[in-house]
């Protein structure tokens, strides 16, 4: 199998099929090449090494395990070539044919602590687990456990840092020699196909613990401020547009806690967040009903035309209130909170947002919102986060599915 460009680094990941290790633990910043290497590396060892042999694909989700394998597997000419592939989405399960050998290849989401379940009971001859540090460990130990019958199996582990304390990082990272496994810590040098100026988009796309982690690639602690480039001032505007083309809410709800509302509008390429509503029950000694917060929301839009609400999946009551009263078109909020705060980071960054200086709950909130540096996990402290949650809504419901895209 022939790439165009391949440096030493991504070419000692082929170097593993003929090696003697047990395991492969490619680690390190985005935009490598880590993952395409790895699959095809790892199709070329199951197909040379076994047939009539089960295999698993296994990421954070089924679609995620598609995007990052699947689709770009099949898209590979030296592949389509060399290999007879065939993927079945209703089965979740790609099947693979060489000078008469074949080998099914089961495709698994590692969502939570019960997905250990969907993999349990299989013999699999090796595993290729992408986005490793995103899965529960509960489901990554079933899936080593599935190849412990099969001589000559092999673990295939990818994934971006940490934290530190993550326990894949503690029990195998750290662990390679004595697990007999091999590591590649990845560079964006690493990677011939890209760039100096795609290298530098990829270093200005993320700040702080993101850019230690996704550039830099470095297993490290999230500690401080969480957007510390906000507090600072970047992506506050201090003037506002007028002529905006499309308008959207975003609403953090909160009965004694506060409740967050930001507007929304779309001009010359850029989403600002103009006007919000903040209220604290608590503070204020005023507890708002449903009703109440939705003629709130109404007087926040002031007639404009919105083309969503996306409200906290959590809130039933208020998304059925707002619901009822058949104004707006309602979306429950993607709620991923790393994620989340990672393409927020971005947005504001890349200039794909904006908060006008005029919206003063954001503001302070920028300042104040910091990552719980006592739990040993990635968890922001939750205070002061009630303006971040609906930005972060904002980013992953509306942005990220309209204009934004992660690189």
């Amino acid at each position: 199998m022939r790439f165009e460009r391949i440096s030493k680094k991504q070419l000692e990941i082929f170097r593993f099929i003929h090696e003697s290790y047990s395991a492969l633990i490619c680690d390190g910043a985005v935009r490598t090449g880590k993952t395409v290497l790895m699959t095809a590396a790892f199709l070329e060892w199951a197909m040379h090494a076994f047939s009539g042999m089960s295999f698993a694909l296994c990421g954070k989700t089924k679609p995620s395990v598609e995007r990052n394998i699947v689709e770009p597997l099949l898209a590979l000419q030296s592949v389509a070539k060399k290999y007879r592939l065939h993927y079945s989405r209703s089965l979740s399960l790609l099947t693979a044919e060489f000078r008469g050998r074949q080998n099914t290849f089961y495709l698994f989401g590692g969502y939570d602590e019960s997905s250990y379940m969907l993999i349990q009971g299989m013999t699999l001859a090796g595993v290729l687990l992408d986005e490793t540090a995103l899965m529960p460990r509960s489901f990554v130990d079933q899936a080593i456990t599935r190849t412990l019958s099969v001589d000559g199996a092999k673990l295939w582990f990818n994934c971006n840092p940490a934290s530190p304390s993550h326990w894949f990082y503690r029990e195998w990272v750290c662990r390679a020699e004595e697990r007999g496994a091999k590591r590649l810590h990845f560079l964006l040098e690493d990677n011939p196909g890209l760039s100096r100026k795609a290298i530098e988009r990829a270093k200005a796309s993320f700040s702080g613990v993101f850019y230690d982690r996704y550039i830099l690639g470095k297993w490290v602690a999230a500690e401080g401020l969480i957007y510390p480039r906000a507090a600072e001032g970047e992506g506050i505007a201090e003037s506002i547009p007028r002529d905006y083309t499309r308008f959207a809410v975003s609403v953090d709800y909160g009965t004694l806690n506060p409740c967050s509302m930001g507007l929304w509008g779309y001009c010359g390429g850029v989403w600002y967040r103009f006007a919000e509503y903040y209220h604290s029950g608590r503070e204020s000694r005023e507890q708002l009903t449903d009703e109440e917060y939705c003629d709130r929301l109404e007087k926040l839009a002031g007639g404009r035309p919105l083309e969503a609400v996306v409200v906290d999946p959590s809130a039933a009551s208020f998304l059925e209130a707002l619901r009822r009263r058949g104004k707006w078109p309602v979306r429950p909020a993607d709620n991923a909170v790393l994620a989340g705060i990672r393409d927020t980071a971005a947005a504001l960054h890349e200039g794909k947002i904006a908060v006008c200086d005029c919206c003063e709950g954001a503001l302070r909130e920028f300042s104040l919102y910091r990552w719980d540096e006592g739990s040993g996990e990635d968890r922001p402290v939750k205070e002061n986060d009630h303006a971040m949650d609906e930005i972060r809504y904002f980013v992953r419901t509306i942005l990220r599915g309209d204009t934004f895209s992660f690189a």
